[in-house]
């Protein structure tokens, strides 16, 4: 297993109010499963020795007194394990008592940590019998051994740095985990009990997203459940288990059985973004103070996992929710109909000009535009979309371009470009008959003269239709399709493109929706070699250059995180279990061989809006000499 991944838990045990060693007893049958299955720290909810709902009792001293003798034979009962554990119980110092956890491992404490901020209203009272632990002293004797204590503790290990906060503390304006994040820790700990209130666990888990957002960090998080007193208030038993805003995994709500939740989260994930949000840095400088933070060196256990407790989807830029992929799609499209807008109202000019090839990436670009022209008050009739039948032209791509542009009412040309191509083959004295790069870029570069010169002709933008995914593998002729005078597709993926295309024919009638539906299905290819005897598709792009499955999820993690290729690798192997492992290789190697030789294309491509995290718009977010040497990705691969 990669090891930037840390396995870690959320637990909810069965409690019973006040009897601590029956609580220790369901800790330690926990500490031990996730022993089992090599969890490296697990998380209990706040207060579980005693339970959080004794009330008054937690004035009782023997409640107390038993907490600790509770946690004392908890430690003793996993002495064997190595899981790191976090569970809660009330803790004195100094005539105060703290709401607290301690933080145990193989039979020692390492540390102890109080809750700063005390909920005092509504239904709860913890004022009443704790004290916060802003101001407490530095050290505190539990189970007759002084234990590190404070609201400022760190817990380090290796690249892995862990805070804790307590429940309230995540509710207020700015709560410990922020400034514990801005000191270094990428993992944090809530030990909480959470009542369930109408509406409160939505809040709660937007809650728990942001916050680990924010703090660009993992956020555990574990509430009281089944056993809880039920006199006034319900707890739900919620476990959660959030990664820079996404959630990994969640239990089970209003369960009667006790639960471990487990993740495995990627450290690396977080480094690379806190380490390309410069803000985030710049924050630590102004609101850190490492005279207050006490940092303590742990150990914990290293594992190989062969399986990822975590789902590494084979689609990055495609939402895996159809719920998602619809809200997804229709911001998309207001992005692209937004830039588009702009565009032709900056530069007066109320015609487009497109070709229209019976493809994704050109439906796409049409379907912007008809719906920006539709919300500018424009008549779609200045849409002027163009097929340009060649050699390679099948009768299926042909007749969708054609029958797609006459439903739409957009204005339609047609013009053939086989004899001009043929002319040029002539001036150049090239072979009709060789279908080199030579044979298929002066069909591409015919294309683009004729859509330039209608666009002067008419007073109109020559809308590009290229894709992210074929800029970043070079699949476009330089000075054919690769240029236009605004590249509405140049942020979206070919993965997302057929999403947006399926999600658009939604809103249309039923011929439309026909046509657009049969175009997703449609083989992906340039149309640039010559149809096989059937008429079919027979130049398809994965045939060439490889699935572009597989090379949307390379340029995701390329990108956006700028892993190794070793890493990818990795992540590729779990989201593609059924493709072959020396095909994954066979196409990585392709990848990057192709991403690099095609940077100085990608050097001078037309402007287009950016819809994603990822984007290869030399203005923007890529800045890359076209000189630069694949061998150090390409040396890694080889020796995977």
């Amino acid at each position: 297993m990669d090891k930037s991944f840390i396995r870690l838990a959320a637990a909810v045990p069965n409690v019973k109010v006040g009897d601590c060693f029956y609580n220790a007893g369901e800790i330690a049958n926990q500490i031990k499963q996730a022993d089992e299955q090599k969890v490296q720290i697990v998380c209990f909810p706040e207060l579980c020795i005693t339970a959080y709902t004794c009330g008054d009792l937690f004035h009782q001293r023997i409640l107390v007194d038993e907490a600790e003798n509770a946690l004392a034979s908890l430690l003793a009962e996993t002495q064997n394990t190595k899981t790191v554990a976090i569970a809660g119980l009330p803790v004195l110092q100094n005539n105060c008592l703290y709401n607290s956890a301690v933080v145990i491992q193989s039979g020692n404490i390492l540390a102890a940590v109080p809750k700063t901020y005390l909920p005092n209203y509504g239904e709860f009272y913890e004022k009443r019998w704790f004290t916060s632990g802003i101001n407490a002293s530095p050290v505190v004797n539990i189970c007759r051994k002084d234990v590190p204590f404070g609201v400022h503790i760190l817990l380090r290990y290796d690249n892995l740095i862990f805070g804790i906060e307590i429940c309230e503390d995540l509710w207020v304006a700015a709560p410990p985990s922020s400034y514990q994040a801005l000191n270094g820790a990428n993992v944090i700990f809530n030990l909480s009990a959470s009542n369930e209130l109408i509406g409160k666990n939505a809040y709660l888990k937007n809650l728990i997203l942001q916050q680990s957002a924010r703090c660009i960090a993992a956020y555990v998080y574990s509430s009281a459940g089944a056993g809880e007193s039920t006199q006034d208030i319900v707890f739900a038993g919620n476990a959660m288990i959030a990664e820079n805003g996404e959630m990994l995994a969640a239990s089970k709500r209003f369960a009667f059985d006790r639960q471990l939740v487990t993740a495995d989260v990627d450290l690396q994930k977080l480094d690379t973004d806190r380490l390309k949000h410069g803000s985030f840095a710049d924050n630590a400088i102004h609101l850190t103070d490492k005279a207050k933070v006490q940092t303590i060196d742990i150990e914990i256990p290293k594992y190989q996992h062969k399986t990822l407790r975590r789902k590494i989807y084979p689609l990055p830029f495609v939402p895996a929710r159809s719920e998602d992929r619809d809200e997804r799609c229709e911001e998309i499209f207001s992005i692209q109909i937004g830039g588009l807008a702009k565009r032709i109202t900056h530069t007066n000019l109320q015609r487009v000009i497109l070709g229209i090839s019976g493809g994704l990436d050109s439906t796409l670009a049409l379907l912007v535009c008809i719906k920006t022209f539709d919300k500018l008050g424009i008549s779609r009739r200045q849409i002027t979309g163009i097929t340009m039948p060649g050699f390679g032209t099948t009768g299926r791509t042909y007749t969708n371009a054609v029958n797609l542009m006459k439903s739409l009412g957009i204005t339609m040309r047609e013009i053939n470009i086989i004899k001009a191509c043929q002319q040029h083959f002539k001036d150049i004295n090239h072979d009709p008959e060789n279908y080199d790069t030579a044979y298929e870029n002066i069909q591409a570069r015919e294309r683009t003269q004729i859509l330039m010169d209608v666009a002067n002709q008419e007073n109109g933008l020559v809308i590009g239709t290229g894709d992210l995914s074929e800029l970043a593998l070079g699949w476009t002729t330089y000075n054919g399709d690769h240029m236009s005078m605004y590249g509405i597709n140049s942020s979206i993926p070919k993965t997302l493109v057929r999403h947006l295309v399926a999600w658009a024919a939604e809103q249309f009638d039923e011929q439309i929706k026909s046509i657009l539906t049969d175009i997703t299905q449609t083989p992906v290819s340039p149309e640039l070699l010559p149809a096989d005897a059937q008429g079919n598709i027979l130049q398809k792009t994965e045939d060439a250059i490889g699935s572009y499955q597989l090379h949307d999820f390379f340029l995701y993690y390329t990108l956006r995180y700028g892993f190794r290729p070793s890493k990818i690798f990795f992540l590729a192997r779990h989201a593609f279990e059924n493709v072959k492992v020396d095909e994954i290789k066979k196409w990585m190697k392709v990848f990057y061989r192709r991403f690099f030789a095609h940077q100085f294309k990608r050097s001078c491509m037309p402007d287009g809006p950016k819809a994603g995290s990822v984007n290869l718009s030399p203005r923007g977010d890529w800045r890359m000499p076209s000189d630069a040497s694949p061998a150090l990705w390409l040396k890694e691969v080889e020796e995977m």
